[in-house]
């Protein structure tokens, strides 16, 4: 599967399906969705700066639902996730090539 196909599982999943004109219940609820799992990625990492360890299953599976809560984000803008991505590289590149410059 690729990440055009599992977005567009992921709108069709669960009791509403993820469209551009989302309402704004359901966009909090994915926005809040990702935070809230994003958070247990975070905790995760810190766990293991504390203890020195890392739950490598453990963090896959809640980056899996970090993404699952994505794809139905990405759902709402109407573009394709691997044109989000490859924004997001560019964004990236870019930023870094300034910086790079700067330095």
């Amino acid at each position: 599967m690729n990440i055009d196909d599992y977005v567009e599982w992921a709108r069709n999943v669960g009791p509403t399906r993820t469209a551009p004109d989302a309402a704004a219940d359901h966009l909090a609820l994915l926005g809040l969705g990702l935070m809230g799992d994003a958070g247990e990625v975070a905790d995760l990492l810190r766990k293991r700066l504390r203890d020195g360890t890392l739950d490598r299953d453990h963090l896959a599976y809640e980056l899996g639902d970090v993404l699952y809560h994505w794809a139905r984000l990405c759902a709402v803008t109407g573009i394709q996730a691997s044109e989000l991505l490859d924004r997001s590289r560019r964004n990236v590149e870019a930023r870094l090539a300034k910086r790079l410059q700067s330095s």
